[in-house]
């Protein structure tokens, strides 16, 4: 009785195949400000995020990225950590003050030149890098002169962008554009609590908003310009994934309905060249201005659409009323992790590349971010045995493989994050690291965690 118990309920059999396709790409993710330090080395301009942290009530701890976890000069120590995992791709983001100080205007060799050595370090670790070219560090100095509210903060960004991709073309072929515009734009410019900390009216959002997709347009088009041929590139953005509240053809329906809708100033227009009438009609009078040719540029084509997933959108029920779909509130009792935001849900990791496959039929999916939040508090012998990261990312893993049993097209994952760090406004007194870092001591030590994903790896399936 006991096989035909376990495949009633779904346990996989003994022997059963739950490896990913062959030729997966497993990694590790990172972003400049919050791991590199060094924030005033070899000509580095400041950024929105060094002029936030200095005033008071903004982070958490009162912290800020100047030292963080020193990446800048330990770049050689933590590329070694990544081969201890076998991981064979890095995520990185390479700092836009650090290129150009002013964000425009003239280049900073020695800047540049960081991102040479850690490329090269990397790949002489059989290691494969993916850029990403903005992850939220923003030059103060274009700040100061209207930041994402302003048009030509796009055109900044593409001469950036066309730099880059000259100078590291030759071995870096993948290039993400921005990551996470709904992040930095909604909570940097809408709410508030992210640099550069505004509250804007919301016809000054919507412009900001149209600003941000329109750098993305652009810099592809720059990166493939400047590039070398076989250069690929896409977004890195944080869907808002709507999830059936279970699983009927109908609700299925909804949750893809109300996806399409609810990434409308993104990824939507991103992937179809247009707003939806629903998110323009909203907005009405306050609507952002634009014209065809932006919409063009802003869905120039890509070669892989990058997806941050850790926690669900809103549960949906269909509706026969418009628009098709009910969001559904959140019960006080709903589980997450460490971080409140972050909600438990690891179906998201089936639902999010399923959904953009079904919507907008990318060729490829990359899994550009996925992890938690955790205590890690080391134990007696100096290990953090964090079984709450190795059970959100077992269960992220086993639905994400689901999607590539059924063909969806996703072709790796980074996982957030290889060391703790800075985390924005928390700043240090959240973890998501499969490494530990000793902020006072800089020491690094691999988590419980960090055995789990080795052996995801050596595996190729969940562990």
């Amino acid at each position: 009785m006991a096989p035909e118990v376990a495949a009633q309920s779904g346990t996989a059999q003994p022997g059963g195949d739950l490896s990913f396709p062959k030729g997966f790409r497993w990694g590790t993710a990172s972003s400049a400000y919050q791991i590199e330090g060094a924030t005033t080395a070899d000509g580095r301009g400041p950024s929105i995020w060094d002029s936030f942290c200095r005033e008071p009530g903004r982070i958490r701890d009162g912290s800020t990225g100047e030292v963080s976890v020193d990446h800048y000069h330990r770049y050689k120590e933590d590329v070694a950590l990544m081969k201890a995992l076998s991981a064979r791709t890095y995520r990185f983001s390479i700092a836009w003050p650090r290129v150009f100080p002013e964000g425009r205007g003239k280049l900073n060799p020695a800047g540049l030149a960081f991102y040479d050595r850690l490329v090269d370090e990397l790949l002489a670790n059989g290691i494969e890098p993916f850029a990403t070219l903005y992850h939220w560090d923003l030059p103060q100095a274009l700040q100061d002169k209207g930041g994402w509210e302003r048009r030509d903060t796009a055109f900044d960004f593409a001469d950036y962008a066309g730099a880059v991709a000259a100078k590291l073309g030759d071995r870096v072929k993948d290039f993400f554009t921005l990551n996470e515009m709904q992040s930095f734009i909604e909570h940097g410019y809408g709410i508030g609590i992210f640099a550069p900390g505004l509250k804007l009216p919301r016809d000054r959002l919507a412009q900001a908003r149209h600003h941000a997709v329109l750098a993305h347009g652009m810099g592809v088009q720059a990166i493939r310009a400047k590039g070398r041929a076989g250069t690929r590139v896409g977004p890195a953005e944080n869907i808002t994934v709507a999830l059936p509240a279970f699983e009927i053809p109908a609700h299925v329906q909804a949750a893809e309905l109300a996806t399409r809708e609810l990434n409308a100033a993104y990824l939507t227009v991103m992937m179809e060249g247009r707003y939806t009438d629903a998110y323009l009609a909203g907005l009405g009078a306050d609507a952002p201005k634009f014209d065809d040719r932006d919409l063009k540029i802003i869905a120039s084509p890509v070669d892989f659409v990058g997806l941050n997933v850790y926690t669900p959108g809103p549960y949906v029920l269909s509706s026969e009323a418009a628009p098709g779909y009910q969001l559904m509130k959140w019960p006080k009792s709903y589980p997450h992790m460490a971080s409140s935001w972050l909600r438990l849900a690891p179906e998201v990791l089936y639902w999010a590349p399923r959904h953009v496959a079904r919507l907008w039929k990318p060729t490829d999916i990359y899994i550009s971010e996925n992890g938690t939040s955790g205590a890690d508090k080391p134990a007696k012998d100096g290990t953090v045995y964090d079984l709450d990261r190795v059970m959100y990312l077992r269960n992220c893993l086993t639905h994400l493989r689901r999607a590539t049993a059924e063909g969806v097209p996703v072709r790796g994952y980074f996982l957030w994050s290889l060391l703790d760090n800075f985390e924005w406004a928390d700043g240090y007194a959240t973890r998501f690291g499969l490494v530990h870092v000793d902020y006072a001591t800089q020491k690094r030590t691999p988590k419980l965690s960090a055995g789990f994903f080795k052996e995801v790896i050596a595996r190729n399936a969940p562990a």
